[in-house]
């Protein structure tokens, strides 16, 4: 999944500065239902990681089964956290 499509699509437009706050926690509910739905290890990351960055992601121990990707999903987090 690319950034910008992510963006276009959960949100209408790749410009975050853009949106409103309705929009934007629209957006999020469309992002959160898509993550409960997807299959695919590497969408639901991508999801995940998106919702992070939004300070709306659920718990990881609730989003990943396997233990890799909570591993790699707590890497994320404290790359992130380095900045």
């Amino acid at each position: 999944m690319n950034f910008d499509d992510q963006l276009q699509r959960y949100f209408g437009t790749p410009d975050m500065d853009a949106l409103t706050p309705d929009a934007l926690a629209a957006g999020i509910d469309r992002m959160q239902v898509d993550l409960g739905l997807e299959t695919d290890q590497g969408r639901r990351f991508a999801l995940w990681s998106l919702l992070f960055l939004l300070g709306a992601a659920p718990d990881i121990e609730s989003t990943f089964d396997d233990p890799a990707d909570r591993d790699a999903a707590r890497d994320f987090m404290d790359m992130i956290d380095k900045d």
